[in-house]
């Protein structure tokens, strides 16, 4: 049942010499790669406009201003990510940037970084996209966290269909928002143009407003700059790209960013035009689709368009979180699961711990996007600023090109993201402190991973004067467990005696049934009486307990006469694996307990019933 449900959900298995067709082309990686940062204008001029509007409605007019720093550090980068893509075209982005340029710790703060990232990437998507929905449908509101978790299942489930599935998938609500979001701005600018929206900012551009000060400014930059989350991810994705890799990524990541770019300022200046003011049950983004097009079909479309591409902007994180984790875990930091790709050639266990991780984000934050954006901005630019600062390192050391010029642009991103990062924490700092503790945990996780991948390699290497340890033994000790006689118990006890020179059968009694505990103990004698029985008695239901004791006992008693101690474990298995589920799972906990033991071999005789 499980087989044919996988089946249907994510399809038929790929060969691995299919993976070349899974490779994007620009058009699908658009759709892919960028929702993300394009849906990012759905709250970015909003979290401006929210700051700006505390202190004073006049106040808003310096969403323009913002709005125009925003831009400057969206162009510095985009080239940096440029660079890198041509620089480091196996992937990984940020990771490898500052692990090789920074060394390793720095490396892992920005994975570290990059992984809380797209977990917020997805919870903060999602979240953002009920709101859209709640906006024209204001009956779900008491629903947002249920609705978010649907979203996000949805999401994982065509994630695990593979690349090509999900970006054809993706294809329409991308590009479906890019023509709503053109529409509504070239239409907007032409009302304006032609006099038929009035204008209603609260001030001018070059109005002075009392009140205003630098830190409320680099608040509503901190808060705005969340619309440059999710840039990075096609630097982490190149080796998805078709041929020329680095050639594809650098022109679909110039294409995003222009659409971006012109997505934002044309937003933000239609807020600050018509004098839309944030409110808790209407976004801005709706606001100023009524503004243009009011309250007809066409709003319902863009509405429509942005919890669409809200929706689906998660599947950034679903795309680059399972690669990043694949570096991770290739350099040791993460567990090697991660190295393991689906039947859709998909890296599943990366797809499902973060679709799992994101549902608890969303649970913990209550469906609040305000809440998760200032720390999900944190994630985002600390690995901007270490991948922006190493490659200033990398064009020193390599001195290609225009070198200086590059280092440059690298200079004034990475100032940029450094003084965001210190904005965040000063004046964010009930928002993303959670950051000091995440970070510290990852990392040391990391290190003990890494430890013990270490320890692991250190003890099983074969070197040159290598011999095997505990070789010459002089018997083996067979101790078969024995529930009650049966075929399989049978046949058990026959196996134990052709790898074993002493077998030794071992029961465990209880109190409830004396009678056919005793049965069991007089059959067994009778049809083996070659084989010495033992009987353990538990008056505490407990059968592992004793069996641990007995056989630890027999163990070190074998060991003194160098034999080797198997415990053989028989078992059923019945026809249908379904079955299992009426039978209980002693032999499995038994084996789970014996494996714990250094001088115990465990082994499993398996009797498969016929019908």
């Amino acid at each position: 049942m499980w087989r044919y449900l996988k089946r249907l959900l994510i399809g038929k298995p790929l060969r691995t010499t299919d993976e070349g067709g899974q490779a994007l082309t620009k058009f699908k990686a658009l759709a892919l790669l960028s929702s993300d940062a394009l849906s990012s204008v759905a709250y970015g001029t909003e979290q401006i406009t929210t700051v700006l509007i505390t202190l004073s409605a006049a106040a808003l007019m310096y969403q323009m201003w913002v709005a125009l720093l925003v831009l400057v550090l969206l162009f510095a980068i985009t080239l940096s990510y440029q660079q890198i893509i041509h620089a480091y075209p196996s992937g990984g982005g940020a990771y490898v940037v500052a692990s090789t340029n920074w060394g390793t710790s720095a490396g892992l703060v920005a994975g570290g970084s990059l992984l809380v990232d797209y977990m917020l990437t997805v919870a903060v998507s999602v979240t953002s996209g009920v709101d859209a929905i709640v906006s024209a449908i204001p009956a779900l509101s008491h629903y947002q966290v249920i609705v978010a978790i649907i979203i996000v299942l949805g999401i994982m489930a065509i994630n695990l269909r593979g690349m090509r599935d999900s970006a054809s998938f993706l294809t329409f609500p991308v590009y479906f928002f890019i023509i709503m979001i053109i529409g509504m701005v070239l239409w907007g600018l032409f009302r304006i143009a032609t006099g038929q929206i009035a204008y209603h900012a609260s001030a001018g551009l070059t109005t002075s407003v009392s009140g205003m000060s630098v830190v409320l400014f680099l608040r509503a930059f901190s808060s705005g700059s969340s619309s440059l989350t999710g840039v990075e991810a096609i630097s982490n994705a190149v080796p998805n790209f078709k041929k020329p890799k680095s050639h594809n990524a650098s022109a679909t990541l110039a294409i995003m960013a222009t659409i971006l770019a012109l997505f934002f300022a044309g937003i933000t200046f239609l807020s600050y035009y018509t004098g839309i003011r944030p409110m808790a049950d209407n976004t801005v983004l709706s606001q100023i689709a009524e503004a243009v097009f009011g309250h007809g079909l066409i709003y319902y479309l863009i509405q429509l368009s942005t919890a669409l591409i809200l929706a689906v902007a998660a599947n950034t994180g679903f795309s680059a979180f399972p690669i990043l984790a694949y570096n991770l875990a290739k350099d040791k930091f993460l567990p090697h699961a991660y190295l393991d790709r689906g039947d859709r050639l998909g890296y599943s266990n990366g797809i499902i711990s973060l679709a799992v991780s994101a549902i608890v984000l969303i649970i913990i934050f209550n469906g609040k996007t305000s809440l998760l954006i200032p720390l999900y901005a944190i994630g985002v630019f600390v690995p901007f600023t270490l991948s922006q600062s190493g490659m200033i390192r990398h064009w020193f050391r390599v001195r290609e090109g225009i070198w200086p010029l590059k280092a440059f642009i690298n200079f004034l991103g990475a100032f940029i993201s450094a003084s965001l990062v210190v904005c965040l924490f000063f004046l964010h700092f009930g928002n993303v402190w959670p950051y000091l503790i995440v970070m510290p945990m990852l990392y040391y996780m990391f290190y003990r991973i890494h430890l013990h991948y270490d320890n692991v390699a250190r003890q099983l290497r074969v070197s040159e004067k290598f011999t095997p340890e505990n070789h010459h033994y002089d018997g083996a000790t067979v101790i078969v467990l024995v529930s009650n006689v049966t075929k399989v118990t049978a046949n058990a006890i026959d196996y134990a005696r052709s790898i074993g020179d002493y077998v030794i059968a071992m029961h465990v009694s209880f109190d409830e049934n004396p009678v056919k505990e005793h049965k069991t103990a007089h059959e067994f004698k009778v049809k083996f009486p070659d084989v010495r029985f033992v009987d353990i008695h538990s008056s505490y239901r407990s059968i592992i307990t004793p069996t641990m004791r007995f056989c630890d006992v027999i163990a070190k008693r074998a060991a003194e006469r160098n034999f080797t101690t198997t415990v053989l474990v028989p078992q059923f298995v019945p026809r249908h694996p379904w079955q299992n589920v009426l039978h209980n799972q002693t032999a499995l906990r038994l084996r789970g307990a014996l494996n714990t033991r250094q001088n115990i071999i465990v082994s499993t005789y398996s009797y498969h019933l016929k019908r």
